[in-house]
């Protein structure tokens, strides 16, 4: 199965603005971008790029002052298979994990431990160590929070979602992540592209943001936003939550004109152009 998969991002600065993008594909998934990835700016810009703490790979670059926008596309090959499922997969000892695991049992920006800790051991203390119990933990987040694009917002952390009910999938993670942590399992948060391929078509598309948690000595992803196995996940950047991983920092101010995310299975070069010329919006 082929992938096409970008995004363009329109911007006004007031000055000129240092940015740092999380918007290439994964290097996990380099080995399967077909062509290479295309990115480009409008005015043309220098950019550089380097790989940050938790392996993603960033973009440098400085906008100038005025109407500035910035543009990725790629074509990946994927298996076409949904999210593997490791129903066997068992917890790993906390003295027996990788150095690299530790950072994400820790307390982060949005998902705090402490708060968190009592309310995870009571809802799931009892229940067996495994994929089963993160699965409950999906199960329950899933079915706790009310999904609301209008009520998204940048600071919400997992304690305020877990009594606010209300979120978006960044909220769905956060919360997720928070009691696996609490439940020393390493867990952590993912950003990047999730197609309606084999699922009913939702608009507009967006970055989506799901979780992987570590059993059995690997990675495996879980979504707690649609609680399902998906086909076509591609990671962007992963980290210890969304604080890690934002798609632009942006070191002054700067107004956000227009963003516009397209992720589809190519099925014919005439679709493919179409999706080119058109993709989705939103203003």
């Amino acid at each position: 199965m082929l992938i096409r998969c970008g995004y363009e991002i329109a911007l006004t600065c007031e000055n000129p603005t240092p940015l740092v993008c999380l918007l290439s594909i994964h290097e996990d998934f380099a080995a399967a971008v077909r062509g290479g990835e295309a990115v480009h700016t409008r005015p043309n810009v220098p950019t550089s790029t380097y790989r940050d703490l938790f392996g993603n790979r960033c973009r440098r670059l400085v906008a100038p002052p005025g109407a500035f926008s910035i543009w990725g596309d790629c074509v990946v090959e994927h298996d076409g298979r949904p999210d593997i499922q490791h129903l066997s997969g068992r917890e790993v000892p906390v003295a027996a994990l990788p150095d690299d695991c530790l950072s994400y049992l820790m307390g982060s920006r949005y998902c705090e431990t402490d708060r968190l800790s009592q309310i995870a051991w009571d809802l799931f203390g009892a229940l067996a160590p495994g994929w089963a119990r993160v699965q409950a933990i999906c199960n329950f987040v899933h079915a706790h929070i009310r999904f609301d694009y209008m009520k998204a917002s940048s600071t919400r952390t997992a304690f305020e979602v877990f009594h606010g009910r209300t979120g978006v999938c960044r909220d769905f993670a956060h919360l997720a992540v928070a009691f696996c942590r609490c439940l020393n399992i390493p867990a952590r948060y993912v950003n990047g592209y999730l197609g309606d391929i084999g699922v009913p078509v939702v608009e507009p598309m967006d970055f989506s943001a799901w979780i992987e948690v570590y059993l059995d000595g690997a990675w495996y992803a879980f979504d707690p936003r649609n609680n399902v196995p998906r086909i076509g996940r591609i990671p962007v950047a992963r980290g210890r939550d969304a604080a890690d991983v934002p798609l632009v920092n942006s070191f002054g101010p700067h107004v956000l004109n227009a963003f516009r995310v397209w992720c589809d299975e190519v099925r014919s070069p005439v679709a493919n152009a179409a999706r080119s010329r058109s993709g989705h919006s939103r203003q």
